[in-house]
């Protein structure tokens, strides 16, 4: 399994797929990877040589794509600084509701969780 950046890429699957498990690299900037470097994208992962793996991390520094750690702790800070100055935004973050003007009496499965029965009374 190739290393990249810390990363374990997938062995059998194209490049230009494979690139894509690194965290903030996409399908575009997986393409432009490939072209910069000088990879055909349908050649898989585990043929790739240590210096084509090391044209491809220093081709991801030298672009200075957010990736990984990075990225993921920017996107925390963005988040953090939505929910201090209190904003619309960051309340909905916080509460755990759909954030872009999706409605909530139906349908918001996905951010509310599983249902919370609130208030049944039964008779006796």
């Amino acid at each position: 399994m190739p290393r990249l950046l810390g990363i374990d890429i997938p062995n059998n699957k194209r490049t230009e797929y494979a690139l894509r498990y690194i965290y903030g690299i996409g399908p575009a900037r997986a393409k432009i990877i490939c072209e910069v470097v000088g990879i055909d994208p349908a050649t898989r992962s585990q043929d790739l040589s240590e210096e084509q793996l090391n044209k491809i991390a220093q081709t991801i520094t030298e672009r200075q794509f957010k990736f990984e750690g990075d990225l993921r702790r920017e996107i925390g800070a963005n988040l953090k600084r939505l929910s201090a100055i209190k904003s619309y935004r960051g309340l909905r973050h916080s509460k755990g509701l759909p954030v872009r003007g999706q409605r909530t009496r139906t349908n918001a499965r996905t951010r509310k969780g599983a249902r919370k029965t609130v208030g049944v009374v039964t008779k006796k």
